[in-house]
């Protein structure tokens, strides 16, 4: 029997494994500021129409994105605006990482030139 903590956590990894997908990430990034129609949506990201529709399902399915129709055009926006916080912050540790790496690049770049001038 799993306890609610352990139900919490597996619907937690269930929001990061949907988010954990480079076209996702692009969905709500496109979508970060504005509803946008399906088919503007899909020359935003840079994907065919059957591959964002994939995704958009995914998105729905989990809340993460909010539908709106008119006539024939389907709507996308962001279900709750949080989202994209934690888009943002994941986003700035990954920045940070990155500088991080560069800074270990370069330290160790500069110590095989001393060295190298030592000899």
């Amino acid at each position: 029997m799993t306890s609610a903590d352990d139900q919490i956590y597996e619907l937690h990894a269930s929001v990061c494994q949907i988010l954990a997908n480079p076209t996702r990430l692009k969905i709500l990034n496109a979508l970060r500021d504005q509803e946008i129609a399906v088919a503007e949506l899909a020359r935003r990201v840079g994907t065919s129409m059957p591959n964002l529709s994939q995704h958009l399902a995914i998105l729905r399915q989990r809340r993460v994105v909010l539908t709106r129709r008119e006539g024939a055009t389907i709507h996308y926006r962001i279900a709750n605006p949080k989202i994209l916080r934690a888009f943002d912050i994941m986003r700035e540790v990954l920045f940070e990482q990155l500088a991080d790496g560069r800074r270990l690049v370069q330290a160790a770049a500069a110590g095989t030139r001393r060295s190298r001038a030592a000899r």
